[in-house]
């Protein structure tokens, strides 16, 4: 399905994961494409992100040394990497988000899946817009964990 659509099937979605989701966040690198690309590797303070000798080579991520920090979601220009951590009873997630309007901390926007279709709701816990993120900002966002594998980002107020 993704070499047609260009959409990840339920398989390459979930090996992108990490095996369990926790309280400690963890980078989530959806980059299914040998592309010449390497912001995620270079970005990340901890070298938690290694590209390898070639930089067409899709990201590898070593969990024990990602942070969850979000440096590399906001450094990738494809928007292929999200941060996940378990926050009690729902799923955190922190986005890339390069639309107007910018959401605001306590509102309600819609969940939407990687085709763009409305799965849930998301609270938008906070937005972070630094200099050194180039425009891109990182969208703190809390869903039903029921959505976690679905989840790709945020349309409109719900």
């Amino acid at each position: 399905m993704f070499e047609k659509m260009g959409i990840p099937s339920l398989i390459q979605i979930q090996s992108c994961f990490p095996k369990e989701i926790t309280k400690n966040g963890k980078a989530v690198i959806e980059c299914f494409e040998e592309i010449p690309c390497n912001p995620c590797s270079t970005s990340c303070p901890f070298n938690a992100i290694t590209i390898g000798p070639d930089i067409n080579e899709r990201p590898k991520l070593n969990l024990d040394l990602c942070s969850g920090c979000g440096i590399c979601v906001y450094s990738c220009p494809g928007l292929a990497i999200k941060v996940v951590q378990k926050a009690g009873e729902q799923i955190r997630f922190k986005i890339p988000y390069e639309f107007l309007p910018v959401p605001i901390a306590g509102e309600i926007w819609n969940a939407v899946d990687r085709n763009g279709n409305i799965i849930g709701q998301a609270l938008i816990e906070k937005v972070i817009n630094r200099p050194i993120q180039d425009r891109t900002l990182l969208v703190q966002v809390l869903i039903n964990q029921d959505l976690v594998y679905d989840f790709a980002g945020i349309k409109g107020k719900a």
